[in-house]
């Protein structure tokens, strides 16, 4: 057929009435006389001045009525237009086309034409405009209320911020669809009824994915208070997700219903992607590679939307998880988009998984600090983490760590139990100036780099004299048995011979 296939449908009715109402007016057709033979020539059911009804077979072998007879039926009709039909029933009345009824119901100036079109259809196309803007403009204020009306009673927190114009794409569609149904009470020629009917087409697969997306919206807002709810991070993700994979459903539906309105063989075009399959493979790997990935992160729980991640030399906070990339806030404020390829195989350190955050430093006290002002200072430091609410009591070490060159450094480990890192920053700090108001309060001084020059004269100095003179009288064994005796001393003060204290315990 000539018939554009994009007007086909709305053109097929009216050729399918005229061709029953011309053989109706012409001859009672008997079908047990239609010769059953398969092939033939072409047969000619009647001729008229304006053209001839026939049939013939074609190449694939059906009988169908040939293009000369189609284009030629409107004007058989209009000479056909005084007889009646010969058929004795009305049963034909209810295949007559809309457009048809209405201009026979219409006076003789409105039928007349005076430019390009007759006056009733003018008239008709600026109704039709008129009808669908109004119809928008009213639902979409209907809709606003209703939303209005919505939001005051839901009980859902996640719906009391709903836009007012979320249903704003519903009354694009009804303008659509008056549209669409006004054009085909017209009857526009051929040109004028493609480039219309693929415009209002399109405007209603727009607004039919519009639609979509604001309901895929509403439901991820649900879901995602329902996640609030839960304790289970892996929802947190999943929303997000779910989110992306139904707006990319929508769009390809919307995109397969535009391209099916506009004659683009969509099977056809899959076809294609068939025969170019490994070209297609190819340049999706990398989109495999990064759903698998996803996968990945969701199954094994890797990390979730807030955690404080470090990959590679990329550290910062989770911003979302999606179905290609995930992206990442840093601590310069920047957005890292990473693909989820990466995760299947990158060692990731999930910082926000940690259960205890830790701190180790030194705590730098002058030579000059009696031993016993030093064991009951790392006991008052202990004392300080088991008063500290967010510390950990189980496990910590306060104790002289080093002779440092300028200072008894005491190592302090410790751990808190923070939910994030501010809190961490903000105890960190209480406990640090704690030390130094404690160690204040028992008048221990903090120690700092320091160098102390000590200027002598050789021929002056009598500690020099005394060690040459004393040097033969003076063997190392003695001064061993003196430092071995002070030793012992000091040990049975503090733990006893031969005395093996016990493990460290909490």
């Amino acid at each position: 057929s000539a018939i554009n296939p994009l007007i086909r449908e709305e053109k097929g009715r009216d050729l399918a009435w005229m061709l029953l109402e011309a053989i109706d007016k012409t001859k009672i057709v008997n079908l047990k006389r239609i010769p059953g033979y398969k092939t033939g020539k072409r047969y000619v059911f009647s001729r008229y001045d304006s053209g001839a009804i026939s049939i013939n077979q074609f190449d694939d072998g059906r009988w169908l009525f040939t293009q000369n007879t189609l284009s030629s039926l409107p004007n058989i009709i209009e000479e056909l237009a005084s007889k009646k039909s010969l058929k004795t029933d009305d049963k034909g009345a209810q295949f007559i086309p809309w457009h048809i009824q209405l201009r026979q119901q219409l006076p003789e100036p409105l039928r007349t034409r005076s430019f390009l079109l007759e006056n009733w259809k003018w008239l008709g196309i600026l109704l039709i405009i008129a009808l669908g803007i109004v119809a928008d403009k009213l639902t979409s204020f209907l809709l606003q209320f209703v939303v209005k009306r919505f939001r005051q009673t839901t009980k859902t927190p996640a719906f009391k911020d709903t836009p007012t114009d979320m249903l704003r794409p519903l009354a694009m569609l009804i303008m659509a669809a008056i549209w669409w149904t006004g054009l085909n009470l017209l009857a526009l020629p051929d040109q004028a009824m493609i480039i219309l009917l693929v415009a209002v087409k399109v405007l209603a697969g727009i607004a039919g994915v519009w639609g979509a997306y604001r309901l895929v919206d509403l439901i991820t807002l649900y879901l995602r208070h329902q996640a609030d709810l839960t304790d289970n991070k892996v929802d947190d993700v999943l929303v997000p997700l779910i989110r992306k994979t139904l707006k990319v459903f929508v769009t390809v539906i919307g995109i397969t219903f535009v391209a099916s309105n506009l004659n683009l063989n969509v099977s056809s075009l899959l076809a294609s992607l068939g025969l170019g399959g490994l070209a297609f493979a190819l340049a999706a790997k990398d989109v495999v590679q990064n759903l698998f990935g996803s996968i990945t992160v969701i199954m094994d729980q890797t990390f979730h939307a807030g955690d404080w991640i470090v990959v590679d030399d990329i550290e910062g906070s989770v911003e979302e998880i999606g179905l290609r990339s995930t992206k990442i806030r840093t601590f310069y404020d920047s957005l890292i988009t990473l693909p989820n390829a990466i995760f299947i195989t990158a060692k990731v350190d999930n910082m926000g998984q940690r259960r205890y955050r830790r701190l180790k430093c030194n705590v730098s006290l002058t030579y000059d600090t009696p031993p016993d002002k030093i064991e009951a200072f790392c006991e008052g430091v202990r004392e300080l983490i088991r008063l500290h609410p967010y510390m950990r009591k189980d496990y910590f070490h306060v104790y002289l760590n080093s002779l440092g060159a300028s200072s008894l450094d005491v190592l302090v480990y410790v751990f808190w139990e923070t939910p994030d890192w501010s809190t961490e920053l903000r105890e960190r700090q209480r406990f640090l100036l704690d030390i130094l108001r404690l160690a204040k309060a028992q008048q221990i001084d903090m120690a700092f780099p320091t160098q102390t020059l000590h200027l002598l004269t050789t021929e002056n100095d009598p500690a020099m004299h005394d060690a040459s003179s004393t040097g033969e009288n003076s063997s190392v064994e003695a001064l061993s048995k003196q430092f071995k005796d002070s030793a012992k001393d000091i040990v049975m003060q503090s733990t006893g011979v031969d005395k093996k204290p016990p493990p460290v315990s909490f």
